[in-house]
């Protein structure tokens, strides 16, 4: 089995849990593939891999049976990108602090590794959202699994943010920004600027505003064949725009559109995983003493 291994940058207590990662795999007859920006970060904490492979963003994944992530969910969301269009499965394991993408927690990690390997789990598929733009961004990495968002950036004053649905007019919002969340982002950036929780395969986006200054504005949801576009005025003229966790730098002359993506990604869902064990675990979700 052909396995690829992607992480960022770890702190002492996680070395030797690498190390058992690692070792676990190449003990089973795993052939692992270590992404190059990883293969530096286990250079620098001396962590040797035995004959080692590598690759870097934006090779041809297709041989790889499945990518793990070392990290929390930034690491899972950054995985997205060199995965893309392949169809390589994602395993997120668990070495930061939530963990709500990446739910293979660290002492669950030696039946998680014999599962994968004797094929053992289900795939969790997940849609993503496409940004198009009359300006080229993110290096061609134009797609996210969580959220779309613009923001402010040069002034402390709100911004105006023009929405559009398949050419119609929705509405102008005076804000700090606008949020627009995938079903997977619903329990991100979303839900904390008051979005509402919506499950994985509901095939929809969430339009939610950041700090509206008119409190009669609320998120609202669409279906993803919606076609989104957007239009930016403020007193600034330079905007945040951002897919997951990658930001860029846009002005006021720019119209941003986005749609569902024509691809999607597999998250592995190990048997003892669920949507709702996460939401209750990683959330609280419904916590209530007399639960």
């Amino acid at each position: 089995m052909k396995i690829g291994i992607h992480g960022k940058q770890f702190g002492p207590d996680n070395v030797q849990f690498i190390r058992h990662v690692l070792k676990n795999l190449q003990q089973n007859g795993a052939e692992i593939v270590i992404s190059d920006s990883f293969q530096k970060i286990l250079n620098k904490n001396e962590i040797v891999v035995e004959s080692p492979q590598n690759y870097a963003k934006g090779d041809d994944l297709n041989s790889l049976n499945a990518l793990i992530t070392l990290g929390g969910d930034g690491t899972l969301l950054d995985a997205i990108t060199h995965v893309g269009d392949k169809n390589v499965p994602i395993l997120g394991v668990n070495t930061g602090r939530l963990g709500f993408l990446a739910t293979t927690a660290r002492e669950n990690i030696d039946s998680a590794l014999r599962d994968l390997l004797e094929g053992k789990y289900s795939l969790d598929v997940r849609s993503l959202i496409a940004l198009e733009v009359n300006d080229k961004l993110f290096n061609g990495f134009n797609f996210a699994l969580n959220d779309f968002a613009i923001r402010k950036k040069d002034s402390t004053s709100m911004i105006v943010v023009n929405a559009y649905i398949n050419g119609e007019f929705l509405n102008s919002y005076w804000a700090d920004g606008v949020i627009v969340s995938t079903p997977t982002g619903s329990t991100g950036y979303n839900i904390s600027c008051g979005g509402p929780l919506v499950l994985p395969h509901s095939d929809n986006f969430i339009i939610t505003p950041v700090s509206p200054h008119n409190l009669t504005v609320r998120p609202i949801v669409v279906p993803d064949k919606s076609k989104l576009s957007f239009t930016i005025e403020g007193r600034g003229k330079n905007f945040l725009v951002s897919l997951d966790s990658r930001l860029a730098t846009v002005d006021d002359s720019i119209e941003l559109k986005v749609q569902k993506a024509d691809f999607t990604i597999k998250l592995i869902q190990l048997e003892d995983n669920n949507y709702f064990k996460t939401l209750r675990q990683k959330l609280n979700w419904g916590l209530d003493v007399r639960n």
